[in-house]
């Protein structure tokens, strides 16, 4: 199961901590979903999700403020006792002693923000939804191609790495060479990124590690990318059909996920740096309601009725 450190939860989202005295290292968060406890704060805690985090806004603040101290005794201890990862006031609000007392209590941390609950909410889960996602590394490279993210795949040393670096020199951006580890954020959204010690890093046998950020400057790599198309390189087989129409899209699968797939022959002479630019202008017109192919099948039926015709 993914984990995030609630430390590097504070430090992405510039949350205050209200108390340093609890040891935030240990906390792990496990959820992408949050909770708002406006139900608990009422005494109602079936089906409480535990897992998740905890942020009270104005509406939450409000009513902790009519509650009798034996209430807040009862709720703050119920709900602080529960195993919650920490909680989160927004718009600067501060809790009462009571409720700091019992989070001290049951070393639940106490965080703080300045932003609005709704737009606290909505980065806490776009971000945790990244972090929090199913995870494969796979063998390949990935390019932003025009806005497109590309994946390149094929065995070792068939010319990804030779392909991405092409690419690059001609103006597009890499995420990631080698390993690509592929996350599936949503239903319809698969990202692509580095792994931290591989980087903006390309290996070119024959020449060994270049650094390309370095080489061509920060305009040419991308931390993160969705992944729109996959390209297969494969040697040539002779006995083999391939795809010269494009009239039916095929596709390969990750997390669950289908992704236009290619499937390119190598031969001596071939380009693959165009090959596989190409590709993704191509896809993205498709995107756009054109298909070149379809345009083509137009043209021929067009020119047959004509001839009938005739």
């Amino acid at each position: 199961m993914a984990t995030v450190s609630l430390k590097s939860f504070i430090e992405k989202m510039n949350f205050v901590n209200l108390t340093p005295e609890i040891d935030i290292e240990s906390v792990k968060i496990t959820q992408p979903e949050i909770n708002r406890p406006a139900l608990q704060l009422t005494g109602f805690f079936e089906h409480f999700d535990t897992a998740r985090i905890e942020i009270v806004g104005f509406v939450e603040y409000s009513y902790m403020q009519t509650m009798t101290e034996d209430r807040k005794d009862e709720i703050y201890r119920k709900l602080l006792s529960s195993g919650i990862p920490c909680v989160v006031f927004c718009r600067d609000l501060e809790p009462d002693d009571k409720f700091r007392w019992y989070a001290g209590e049951n070393k639940v941390p106490i965080l703080k923000t300045s932003k609005s609950t709704s737009d606290t909410m909505a980065e806490t889960i776009r971000w945790l939804n990244v972090k929090l996602a199913p995870c494969i590394s796979i063998h390949g490279v990935l390019v932003d191609v025009n806005g497109e993210g590309l994946l390149i795949t094929g065995e070792s040393g068939i010319g990804k790495s030779e392909a991405a670096l092409e690419l690059v020199r001609r103006g597009h951006r890499l995420i990631s060479d080698d390993v690509v580890e592929i996350r599936k954020v949503s239903d319809d959204t698969l990202i692509g990124s580095a792994p931290d010690i591989t980087k903006h890093f390309i290996e070119l046998r024959g020449i060994g590690i270049i650094d390309v950020k370095a080489l061509f400057g920060a305009t040419s790599v991308k931390e993160t990318q969705g992944i729109d198309l996959v390209i297969k390189l494969e040697d040539w087989d002779r006995d083999k059909d391939y795809d010269r129409l494009g009239m039916e899209e095929e596709y390969t699968e990750y997390l669950g996920k289908r992704v236009v797939c290619h499937n390119i022959p190598i031969r001596p002479g071939r380009n693959l740096a165009i090959i596989c630019e190409t590709a993704a202008i191509n896809y993205r017109q498709k995107k756009m309601g054109y298909n070149a192919a379809q345009e083509l099948y137009k043209r021929v039926q067009d020119n047959l009725s004509k001839k009938r015709e005739g």
